[in-house]
């Protein structure tokens, strides 16, 4: 092994990439901020709920509409060090809405922390990101959240996360009570409990008393009721529970489950703690020459983001790149798969949600940021050495249609500009209208939010007013077989003919049924809901 691959493989061994996934409201953005607090990363952890004018906002949520409305809109990175271990964390959307941004950022992700809500449960958009956690055997992590409160019992949430996604849970600590009788946490493989004390509303690190459970000091410390009720749950799963696979969890198909509550730190760092036991380090990546290691020697990664106007003082995009394989440095000549052409990579940026500072050199599982000129687009590959391309970013289907229009004349250049950028970085899917008397821009979304948030931003953003006009289709299809296939296409009545952002044909149906006419009269055409990707 060469002196670059040694220096590479250790760096890798302590970089972890992950992506934390939550129905809205489970306390996703509350627990990221606890992470950071614990990493040392900021001092003091802002809240989500009940904010005040003096009360420091969540780091991740950055944006001025996810700080008026209190929720994530756009994937944040935020990377820190902790204990030795560089940590990339990917802090998602929960909102259904935003779905395609979240399945974008866990492209880049090795790991997944699922949060679930201790009252709740399993919650539809929770299931429907680990189904995209399963598609990638993505190991995935449990932070059972919301302890302090009155909740469903322990063992009723094992069996349902058991249930209803098909894992096997492996209890990695257990609550000593729960709401008010909350008290802290069990860890089994140590044997000690950590018994938490509340202080100034979870804004600061948790202190704890630590007692081996087999001490006369933990019937002192731990009310009868509690102390039986544990014991009894411990009886359960030391006869019933499985064994801990690190190979199952690895694979994805067992869970570590942890409980705690980010809002008053009780469990967070003990949540930390066994996340960096298990969580696996950069692994390699499919590509078009084989699968790429990533102490490969040479470098390579992909954009899984992009994000108009960070900085807002300037017009400014980042596109964000997960590093795959090899070392990067400040200035390094790259090759950009889709265009063919070299690209020198200036003034390389990590990444704090909205802040950023200058990096001199990353490693795979690195994510690292560069100004985009118009070079990048989602998905797309840059490498050194011989030619590969990883596998795109795919689009999906959208479900709401409405044309965007700009009242007032004297706009029009802050308009165009406005949604140039935030269809380049994916806030919306943008289409043009083929041979229509109008040439306003149409607007294609998972959701009806989707078309608030670009509202909100083109106003906030460019100082520019819009409308919004609904259009009544339900569905869009691309045309894999291109422009020329179309034309040849019959009996395509009542279909609405656009086409996107590379100038492909999209073709945009009111219904169920008119598509299926379409498909029937014309399967050579290839309709596709997911836009073909970039990648090569």
């Amino acid at each position: 092994m060469s002196d670059l691959q040694t220096e590479i493989s250790a760096a890798v061994r302590r970089r972890r990439i992950f992506a934390i996934i939550s129905h809205p409201d489970a306390g996703k953005t509350t627990l990221t901020e606890k992470l950071l607090l614990y990493g040392g990363a900021i001092q003091e952890a802002g809240m989500v709920q009940n904010r005040r004018a003096t009360r420091r906002q969540a780091t991740s949520d950055w944006l001025a509409i996810e700080q008026q409305r209190g929720i994530s809109v756009t994937s944040t990175v935020l990377q820190f060090v902790y204990e030795g271990f560089h940590l990339n964390l990917l802090d998602t959307p929960g909102h259904q809405d935003f779905s395609e941004d979240t399945y974008r950022t866990l492209a880049a992700a090795d790991n997944a922390v699922m949060i679930i809500d201790a009252a709740k449960g399993i919650e539809p958009q929770t299931r429907k990101l680990f189904e995209v956690c399963r598609l990638r055997s993505l190991p995935t992590f449990t932070f059972v959240n919301k302890l302090d409160r009155p909740g469903r019992s322990p063992l009723e949430l094992l069996d349902e996360i058991e249930r209803d996604l098909g894992l096997t849970v492996y209890a990695v600590n257990w609550p000593v009570g729960m709401g008010e009788d909350f008290r802290g946490v069990y860890e089994r493989r140590t044997g000690l409990v950590r018994l938490f004390e509340r202080n100034q509303q979870g804004r600061r690190q948790a202190f704890e008393q630590v007692v081996p459970l087999r001490d006369p000091q933990a019937e002192a410390l731990i009310p009868a009721k509690l102390l039986g009720q544990l014991r009894e749950d411990l009886e359960i799963l030391d006869g019933v529970g499985p064994e801990f696979d690190p190979g199952a969890v690895h694979r994805g198909t067992m869970t570590p489950m942890l409980f705690g509550s980010a809002l008053t730190n009780f469990g967070v760092e003990p949540f930390l703690r066994a996340f960096l036991d298990h969580a696996v380090a950069p692994g390699p990546h499919e590509s078009s020459a084989g699968l790429i290691e990533p102490d490969y020697p040479d470098f390579s990664g992909f954009v899984f983001k992009l994000q108009a106007n960070m900085d807002p003082r300037h017009r400014d995009c980042l596109a964000f790149v997960r590093v795959c394989s090899g070392k990067f440095t400040k200035d390094m000549l790259v090759t950009h798969a889709r265009s063919g052409k070299s690209i020198r990579l200036a003034r390389p940026q990590k990444l704090f949600a909205r802040e950023r500072e200058s990096l001199e050199e990353a490693y795979a599982g690195d994510v690292i940021g560069f100004n985009n000129p118009g070079a990048f687009a989602i998905g797309d590959t840059i490498y050194t050495g011989p030619k590969l391309v990883f596998p795109g970013i795919p689009s999906f289907s959208p479900e709401l249609f409405a044309h965007l229009r700009n009242p007032n004349p004297s706009q029009a250049k802050k308009f165009q500009k406005g949604v140039a950028q935030l269809e380049e970085e994916g806030a919306v899917q943008v289409l043009r209208p083929v041979e229509a008397a109008t040439h306003e821009p149409i607007l294609a979304a998972v959701g009806q939010l989707q078309f608030e948030v670009v509202q909100f931003r083109l106003n906030s953003e460019y100082g520019v007013e819009t409308r919004l006009e609904a259009l009544p289709f339900t569905a869009a299809r691309w045309v894999s077989e291109g422009w020329d296939a179309l034309r040849k296409a019959e009996r395509l009545y009542e279909v609405y003919t656009a086409q996107d952002r590379f100038d492909r044909p999209v073709l945009l149906f009111r219904s169920e049924w008119h598509l299926r006419r379409a498909e029937e009269a014309n399967p050579g055409l290839g309709l596709s809901a997911v836009a073909p990707t970039l990648s090569v």
